[in-house]
């Protein structure tokens, strides 16, 4: 079994199509610094069938870029299995590119599920929507198993409340746990602040792939491109008070990587300054195509 990163951008990608600030106009001017990352997707391939992990409105590329993920037959796909860790947009449009007469079983938490499975749009799929349970294994492939935990998150944006909260624990944000006989991962590409049950997923994985939206909380703001911090968006920054870095650091881990990345975080800059700070503290930089062993 092998994990697959199909994409390691936050929503929009790298570069987003619509901006030009100093990191997408390296990414648009071709800088071999800026390497290019559609929006986060994970995938669990097997010799028996394949587990996607969020279907992101970049999928049909990322289904392309990925020879494992072909089909084997005429209409016939080794993913077999969605499961989705929110109901965000940039997590769950790519639902709509898989719609071509393949049975599809779709698992999350039960408000992932009520956000978008009656979705009139939804309906060409031939899909099993499955009622996961927090904390209850869902047998995989090959011998792993699957498990969704609550992380504090929010509600999508376009279920936003006037004020919502950001760091809701009941599902509308999870993470992943996959159990081999080797090796565990744990995948998170989505978190507002650090609890204990994150935690103590985090210290007994080999593997952690974790949210890396922002490298400081007034990024965006500081910048002019947009009104709110890291963490009214629902994602912890990098660095700075309550930041993930420091103890992403200090993890047991064998691998340990930012994904879900900002198009405005420094670190997709090969060689800056900030690229190193992280890659000094043993923690990895997501890229689109990255192989990991299980």
């Amino acid at each position: 079994m092998r994990a697959v990163v199909l994409g390691s951008a936050a929503g929009g990608g790298f570069p987003q199509w619509n901006c030009g600030c100093a990191n997408c106009r390296l990414a648009w001017a071709r800088d071999p610094r800026a390497v290019w990352r559609t929006q986060s997707s994970l995938a669990f391939v097997g010799p028996d069938g394949c587990v996607l992990v969020n279907a992101s409105p970049d999928i049909g590329q990322q289904l392309r870029a990925t020879p494992d993920l072909w089909p084997r037959s005429e209409r016939n796909s080794p993913i077999s299995t969605v499961v989705l860790t929110s109901a965000e947009i940039d997590h769950v449009a790519g639902l709509l590119s898989l719609r071509e007469r393949h049975a599809l079983d779709i698992l999350a938490l039960a408000p992932v599920r009520a956000a978008i499975r009656d979705n009139p749009m939804l309906q060409p799929l031939s899909a099993n929507w499955v009622a996961a349970e927090a904390e209850m294994p869902i047998p995989a492939h090959a011998g792993f198993e699957l498990t969704l935990f609550p992380v504090p998150g929010k509600a999508p944006l376009y279920l936003e409340a006037d004020e919502p909260i950001t760091d809701s624990e009941t599902g509308e944000t999870s993470g992943l746990a996959m159990e081999g006989p080797n090796a565990s991962l744990v995948y998170i590409p989505g978190c507002a602040v650090l609890n204990q049950a994150v935690r103590q997923r985090a210290e007994r994985a080999h593997i952690v792939l974790f949210d890396g939206t922002l490298f400081d909380d007034e990024e965006m703001r500081r910048g002019g491109l947009g009104p709110k911090t890291g963490r009214r968006m629902g994602h912890m920054p990098m660095t700075g008070p309550g930041g993930s870095l420091d103890w992403l650091a200090e993890l047991p881990a064998s691998r340990k990587i930012y994904t879900h990345i900002n198009n405005t975080n420094p670190v997709l800059i090969e060689g800056s300054r900030e690229r190193r700070l992280v890659e000094s503290a043993g923690v990895e930089i997501a890229h689109d195509g990255l192989e990991i062993s299980l």
